[in-house]
């Protein structure tokens, strides 16, 4: 399968639960942990990346935690998955022409490298301002907690009057 890993898939869930939040919340990993079911063990290591990369800041001791670094319309799909995995290569020969011999004159490199950068800037145009809708606000500040929650969340449609 050709996919992210976990850990990726995990710290977009961070920082949606951030983006979500009036700009400059500061909330512990505890806190996201709960409401965005993630597993404690995976959010401090996800932090620490995506602090190093500018995505995120962190606040240590008593009333410290976790906020985005910068503006959530600053930060894309693809500036996480690039703290997380590294970029995105679909082949190595993307990164690294020289590598293959063949690479100058093969149709498959240029069809490899082709689709990379259409991914690439798929997931630069993903900003996480405009995945932070209304109702993941509301699941910010509601959690996960499972379809009753999720239900609770989901916006309500005023019946119309004849």
């Amino acid at each position: 399968m050709l996919g992210i890993g976990r850990h990726t898939d995990y710290a977009a869930r961070i920082v949606l639960h951030l983006a979500c939040l009036p700009e400059g919340t500061q909330v512990t990993a505890d806190e996201i942990s709960r409401r965005r079911l993630l597993p404690p063990s995976f959010i401090r290591r996800i932090v620490g990346r995506l602090a190093a990369a500018g995505i995120l800041r962190t606040t240590r001791g008593a009333g410290g935690g976790v906020a985005l670094a910068r503006p959530p319309g600053e930060i894309s799909l693809l500036d996480v998955v690039a703290a997380m995995e590294g970029g995105v290569t679909l082949n190595a020969c993307v990164d690294t022409p020289r590598s293959c011999p063949l690479a100058e004159a093969c149709p498959v490199q240029r069809a490899w490298t082709g689709v990379t950068r259409s991914l690439e800037a798929e997931l630069a145009a993903v900003r996480f301002d405009a995945l932070a809708e209304p109702l993941e606000h509301r699941l910010a500040h509601a959690g996960y907690g499972g379809a009753s929650a999720a239900r609770e969340a989901r916006p309500t449609r005023s019946k119309k009057k004849d």
